[in-house]
């Protein structure tokens, strides 16, 4: 059986540290490297609905796409949702992965697997680096078959995890797409990145009004807003399957939560209109 550390090496081949951008904490936050590991969970978030789903599933090891600790921490204790959550990981002895924005440059990584799950051919970096320009965030390809924004736009509200948020966008519905920008997670610092590629649509989340205004005034490519965690939930089954083909089926289990983490659990509508107020509109 592998251990921890064998895990964790074959996760970094992959997703090298060095790719992360300097303010984010990738890496091993807890756990022993030379515990062994039978059974890995991939989650987007550790909050403590999915920390149960792996003690609930006998995993020994949660590999997750955000981390749980990424600002300046002093202490553990649990006396809040943060520390309590790694009290019962190394209680159960249960270790933590954390590869975040150095997946998100990996090629292939989080974009890739958004991407992909649209249907995009011949991708390329939104965003390559300077030292290597198969890597960095985002991806650039092109549909098969040429769709209108509002046929895109239900394609991938059909392809991709659905939350309740949904998919919303900003554009002509009639704009023909076939060029098509994605960036996994919160990807409105790359509007102008969109606009430069020629994409005719950019699918990203967390998109905020001013600059999606000010995109739409300036002609820039449609733009499809989709839920931060649905972005990125596909790349769940690409990691698992890299680890359990690299490691063997025989040797490690891996599983994907399929929970949704998204924050956003209500998506209000306007009442029906009574029958007082459909007589009351129709009344000359």
């Amino acid at each position: 059986m592998p251990t921890v550390a064998d895990v964790v090496a074959v996760l970094e081949s992959r997703y090298p540290p060095g790719l992360a951008e300097s303010w984010d904490a990738v890496g091993l936050v807890c756990g022993d490297p030379a515990d062994p590991v039978g059974r890995v969970l991939f989650v987007v978030d550790v909050v403590e609905a999915t920390v149960e789903e792996a003690l609930s599933a006998g995993a020994q090891l949660i590999v997750a796409h955000h981390p749980l600790l990424l600002r300046g921490v002093h202490g553990v204790a649990a006396t809040d949702y943060k520390g309590r959550l790694v009290h019962r990981m190394i209680r159960a002895g249960v270790a933590l992965y954390v590869a975040h924005t150095n997946a998100d440059a990996a090629n292939p990584g989080v974009s890739d697997a958004l991407a992909n799950r649209l249907g995009l051919r011949d991708t390329r970096p939104l965003a390559p680096r300077p030292d290597d320009e198969t890597l960095g965030i985002g991806r650039v390809g092109e549909l098969a078959t040429p769709l209108r924004l509002a046929d895109f736009v239900a394609h991938a509200a059909v392809v991709l995890p659905a939350t309740t948020a949904g998919v919303r966008a900003s554009g002509d519905p009639d704009r023909i797409v076939t060029t098509v920008a994605v960036c996994g997670g919160a990807g409105d610092s790359f509007l102008a990145a969109a606009t430069q590629a020629g994409a005719d649509a950019y699918v990203t989340a967390d998109l905020r009004h001013h600059p999606v205004s000010e995109h739409a005034e300036a002609g820039g490519p449609a733009l499809v807003d989709v839920a931060h965690w649905a972005s990125e939930q596909p790349w769940l089954d690409d990691a698992a399957a890299m680890l359990r083909d690299t490691l063997g089926e025989t040797t490690v289990e891996t599983l994907v939560s399929d929970l949704v983490t998204d924050p956003w659990t209500l998506h209000g509508a306007p009442p029906a209109p009574s029958t007082l107020d459909e007589e009351m509109s129709s009344a000359p």
